[in-house]
């Protein structure tokens, strides 16, 4: 009995002090909960920009150029931007309606890359004016819209020191889309370009009334060629008329892009276009909050025009002159278009020693001396 007793006292004496235990590890304080981690800081979205061609961006030709402008934007401001772009879209009332449609997506910079969308873009600028407008070879400017165009004329100049040299016939020709300045230009600047090294040099043109018609392209190849041309250049934007000197054993070159592959046997070498170096920064400019109206024109200084793959065929003395004029170029040594110069009729049309100045340029409506015909009157 008397163990049994100490067993219990024992025992209750354990259980006294568990429970004091216990109470003691109730009361002490917590432990201070884990410090939140730093939020992720938020990246910003990117810039939205469309594009608007009026061509195919398989034709190898201007919508392909521009479209490499834009991969080439991208590849330089990475997930700045983010682009899409819509082809073989027609001048006229459809443009506008892809262009508003392109803003309704979100597009906070759209580029249209054709004369013919100029209405459009102006329509749509003045509605839309958080969204910034960029329109290739247009004219008008609003506070939201501005313009910027390459000087194509360079690149034809070059390529007319290339055919002067390599005509045998003494006759170039021309496949011509619409009589705009800007087609005029490059016809003119083909026709003194070769005329700077042949004075012999006549030029005939053929007008297609199109940007893209590969089989009217064929058709004034041919025409041209019946007319004893030898050497073609083209301001329409597929492959068919350097393919078409290649069957028809004549010279030709690439314009826009470089065509080489197309027709090697025929290609001297192609006119092109790098608007890359336009798009990253007009892109930088909306990004950097630096954007404003101007009009931007570019050419071999800028790096925007060049004349590339002049063919292993073509002799050493033809390439250094077309070297020789593409670095007068660049350093604003040679001017295109310089007086005194006349046009076709024999009337003055620049005075002597003058350098044509963008309004000049933006208004010719001639044909140089050399050009053979009349230019048509309308689109």
């Amino acid at each position: 009995m008397k163990l049994s007793s100490l067993n219990r006292l024992a025992a209750g004496a354990a259980i006294a002090a568990a429970i004091l235990a216990g109470c003691s590890s109730k009361k002490e304080a917590p432990a201070p909960a884990a410090a939140p981690a730093p939020a992720a800081a938020t990246k910003p979205e990117p810039l939205k920009a469309a594009f608007v061609y009026v061509g195919p961006v398989g034709d190898a030709g201007y919508s392909y150029a521009h479209d490499l402008g834009r991969k080439y934007a991208v590849e330089k401001l990475g997930d700045k931007v983010q682009t899409t772009f819509v082809e073989k879209v027609a001048e006229g009332p459809d443009a506008e309606r892809v262009i508003r449609d392109l803003v309704a997506q979100g597009n906070k910079v759209i580029f249209a890359t054709s004369f013919g969308f100029m209405d459009a873009m102006v329509k749509v600028a003045k509605d839309n004016p958080d969204v910034y407008f960029e329109h290739a070879t247009g004219y008008k400017t609003a506070p939201n819209l501005r313009v910027y165009e390459a000087k194509f004329y360079e690149g034809a100049y070059l390529a007319g020191v290339v055919a002067g040299k390599m005509t045998k016939t003494n006759t170039l020709g021309f496949v011509a889309s619409f009589p705009i300045p800007e087609v005029l230009r490059n016809i003119n600047a083909y026709t003194l370009g070769a005329q700077s090294v042949n004075p012999k040099v006549k030029t005939k043109v053929v007008w297609v009334n199109s940007w893209f018609d590969p089989p009217k392209e064929t058709e004034a190849a041919q025409s041209l060629f019946n007319q004893g041309a030898d050497v073609l250049l083209q301001n329409t934007d597929s492959t068919a008329v350097l393919q078409a000197a290649e069957r028809a054993g004549k010279y030709a070159f690439g314009w826009d892009s470089d065509m080489s592959a197309f027709a090697p046997k025929a290609h001297l070498g192609s006119c092109a276009l790098h608007w890359g170096v336009y798009y990253e920064k007009a892109l930088n400019d909306v990004l950097g909050k630096t954007w404003k109206t101007e009009e931007t024109k570019w050419g071999v200084k800028e790096g925007m025009t060049d004349f590339v793959k002049v063919a292993d065929f073509v002799p050493a003395d033809v390439k250094k002159a077309v070297e020789d004029a593409k670095e007068g170029l660049r350093t604003e040594k040679i001017a295109v278009f310089k007086g005194p110069l006349v046009d076709s009729s024999g009337k003055e049309v620049l005075a002597k020693d003058v350098v044509a100045d963008d309004a000049w340029k933006g208004a010719v409506n001639f044909y140089v001396k050399g050009v053979e015909g009349k230019v048509p009157s309308g689109k």
